[in-house]
């Protein structure tokens, strides 16, 4: 099957789910019915557009600078905006169910494979910022994401501290470490 013939059919795929949450099946459902291996990425798509779109929606306005940060984070196949641009409209209607889908994304990875974790929090903090404004709503809903991606709160305050213009950057989240590390791990970090 070509490239081209997966991405249509994830798409389909996608299309075929929102119709059915829309038609009033549960979330879960619809996860559920989307377990299997190849379609395993399409209930990721699905869960990270819509977190990506309700983390815009979390300071109360979705804004153009807002949805051009989720377009330079996500990449979208080329002829598929239209399907993509269909999931994030129905996400960001509200803020409403953002935790339900963090912990699906959350289930599809196992507790030592945070790194796409890590790097989908980024692309959160980065939608966040992109209004110019850091909002006490952003910082409640990524608190929350976080908590139930099972990411420390050294790691939050890490990637708060190079997302955040203007927070306070502790050394130790900057760098990714605990206070009480070791001086080999504080120099392998500041390496890294």
């Amino acid at each position: 099957m070509s490239s081209y013939a997966v991405r249509l059919s994830i798409w389909t795929r996608i299309a075929e789910a929102l119709s059915a949450l829309a038609a009033g099946e549960g979330l879960s459902v619809v996860f559920d019915r989307l377990r299997s291996r190849p379609e395993r990425s399409v209930g990721f798509t699905i869960a990270v557009i819509a977190l990506g779109a309700k983390m815009a929606k979390a300071d109360g306005e979705v804004t153009r600078n807002e949805v051009a940060a989720f377009r330079q984070i996500f990449a979208i196949p080329e002829g598929e905006e239209a399907n993509a641009a269909r999931v994030f409209n129905l996400a960001r209607q509200d803020v409403a169910g953002f935790d339900a889908y963090a912990r699906k994304i959350r289930t599809m990875f196992q507790a030592d494979d945070q790194k796409v974790l890590i790097d989908l929090m980024e692309g959160l903090f980065h939608i966040a910022v992109a209004d110019g404004h850091y909002h006490d709503g952003e910082e409640e809903f990524l608190v929350k994401v976080a908590s139930i991606f099972g990411l420390s709160d050294t790691c939050f305050r890490s990637l708060q501290a190079r997302c955040v213009e203007g927070a306070l950057p502790d050394p130790y989240a900057v760098l990714g470490v605990t206070e009480d590390a070791p001086i080999e791990a504080v120099r392998a970090a500041w390496k890294q």
